[in-house]
C-alpha cells in the first residue's frame, strides 16, 4: 500500500472512530448529565463537581498517556481508550445517586482524556505540513458525533428515559472499539524502546521549560474552563426560564454544529495566515458572547449567543494543539500535548465548580460576565507569547 493510501486510511479509520467516540461521551453528558444529577436530587454544588469528574482522569492521565504513546505507538494507547468508551456507559444503568454518578463520570473521564491527547499527537506527527487543517478537520469530524449527542440525547430523555441516552451511548462506544481494531500500526513503532520513568521526567521538564507551550497550554486552559462550565450551566439556565428539553438540546447543538463548519476553515486560514491572525479574533468573540447570555431569554437569543460562542471557540481551538505542535521537539508530540492537556483539563476542572459556587451565590447575571472577563484575560496571556521564528 502507498505512503499517500496509507495516510489516507489512517485518518479516515481515526476520524471515524473519534466521532463515535466522541457521540458516546458526549451524550453521556449534554443535555442528560446536569438533568439526570438534578433527577437524583444533587445539589448546584454537587453537579458542579459531578460535571469535573470525567474532567480530573485528564489531569491525572493525560502526560503519561502522551509520553507512554511516543515510546509504543499511538495505537496501542488508542485501543486501551476505546476500551474504557465502550465499558462505561453500562455503568450508568446501575447508578442510583449523586455519588455513584461521580465514581462513573471519573472512569469515563479517562477514555477522553487518553483518546484526545494520542490521537492529536498521532495527527501532528503524520502531517506535519499541514497541522492545523488536519487537525482540525480531525475535530470537525468528532464535533460530528458532539453536534448529534445533544439532540439525540434531548430526543431520547423526551420520548424514552435516562437509561435509553445511555444505551445508545453504549452501542457507539462499543462501535470505536471494533473499528479501532482496524487502525493501522506505526512503521516507527517497531524501533520504539520500553518507556521509563526517567524518560517521563525528562520530557516532562523540557516541555515545562518551554514558555510559549506553558503560555498557550494557559490560554487553552481559560477556553476549556468556560467551555466545561457553559456545558454544565446552560442547560440549567435554560431549564430555568421554562425551556424544555429538546430546545435545550437546539440550544446546546447549534454551538457544536458551528464548530463543525467553522473549524476547518480555521485551520487551513491559521497554516496560511498565522495563529496569531485566527487565535485573537477568536478570543474577543468567545469572551463577548458569553458574558451576554444574561441578556437572553428566550430560545432564540439563547441559540444565538450558543451559536457565536461556539464560532468563537471553534476558531481559537482550531489553532493551539498545532501551535504547541509547533513548539515541540521532535519525538515529544505526545508528550507536549500531553501537557497542553493536562493544563487544559485544570481549566476544565474549574470551571464548573467555580461556576456553581458563583451561580449558588450571585446567579447567573454574575456567573457568566465573570467566565468572559476570564477569557479576556487570556487574551492577554496569549499576547504576551513568544512567536515561532
Amino acid at each position: 500500500m502507498s505512503s499517500l493510501s496509507t495516510q489516507r486510511q489512517f485518518f479516515i479509520l481515526i476520524a471515524t472512530m473519534g466521532g463515535l467516540a466522541i457521540l458516546s461521551s458526549t451524550m453521556s453528558k449534554t443535555p442528560v448529565l446536569p438533568l439526570f444529577a438534578s433527577a437524583l436530587g444533587a445539589t448546584p454544588r454537587e453537579i458542579g463537581w459531578i460535571v469535573i469528574a470525567s474532567t480530573l482522569p485528564g489531569i491525572l492521565i493525560s502526560f503519561p498517556a502522551g509520553a507512554i504513546s511516543d515510546f509504543i505507538g499511538k495505537r496501542r494507547v488508542i485501543l486501551a481508550s476505546l476500551i474504557v468508551f465502550a465499558t462505561a456507559p453500562f455503568l450508568y444503568l446501575l447508578v442510583t445517586n449523586s455519588w455513584q454518578l461521580m465514581a462513573v463520570r471519573f472512569y469515563h473521564g479517562f477514555a477522553t482524556a487518553i483518546f484526545g491527547t494520542v490521537a492529536t499527537a498521532a495527527i501532528a506527527e503524520r502531517y506535519p505540513e499541514r497541522r492545523a487543517a488536519m487537525l482540525s478537520t480531525y475535530s470537525s469530524v468528532t464535533i460530528v458525533g458532539r453536534s448529534v449527542a445533544p439532540f439525540l440525547g434531548g430526543f431520547l430523555i423526551s420520548v424514552a428515559s435516562f437509561h435509553s441516552v445511555y444505551l445508545a451511548c453504549a452501542a457507539s462506544g462499543v462501535l470505536a472499539w471494533l473499528i479501532g481494531l482496524m487502525l493501522p500500526a506505526e512503521v516507527s513503532s517497531i524501533n520504539r524502546k520500553p518507556a521509563s520513568f526517567p524518560h517521563f521526567f525528562a520530557a516532562l521538564r523540557t516541555v515545562l521549560a518551554s514558555r510559549p507551550i506553558m503560555l498557550i497550554s494557559i490560554v487553552e486552559a481559560a477556553q476549556y474552563l468556560v467551555f466545561g462550565a457553559v456545558e454544565a450551566f446552560l442547560a440549567l439556565y435554560a431549564l430555568s426560564l421554562g425551556i424544555s428539553a429538546w430546545e435545550i438540546g437546539v440550544i446546546l447543538g447549534v454551538q457544536l454544529v458551528s464548530v463543525v463548519l467553522i473549524k476547518p476553515l480555521m485551520g487551513a486560514l491559521s497554516d496560511k495566515f498565522g495563529r496569531t491572525a485566527v487565535i485573537v479574533p477568536g478570543l474577543a468573540l468567545v469572551a463577548i458572547s458569553v458574558a451576554s447570555l444574561p441578556l437572553a431569554r428566550d430560545v432564540v437569543s439563547l441559540a444565538t449567543l450558543s451559536l457565536l460562542f461556539g464560532i468563537g471557540f471553534a476558531t481559537v481551538t482550531s489553532s493551539t494543539s498545532a501551535l504547541v505542535a509547533d513548539f515541540a521537539k521532535a519525538g515529544q508530540f505526545g508528550a507536549s500535548v500531553g501537557v497542553l492537556r493536562t493544563i487544559m483539563d485544570i481549566g476544565q476542572t474549574i470551571g464548573p465548580v467555580l461556576t456553581g459556587f458563583v451561580v449558588a451565590t450571585w446567579g447567573y447575571g454574575v456567573a457568566f460576565p465573570v467566565l468572559g472577563a476570564i477569557v479576556a484575560a487570556s487574551a492577554l496571556i496569549f499576547l504576551a507569547t513568544p512567536r515561532r521564528a
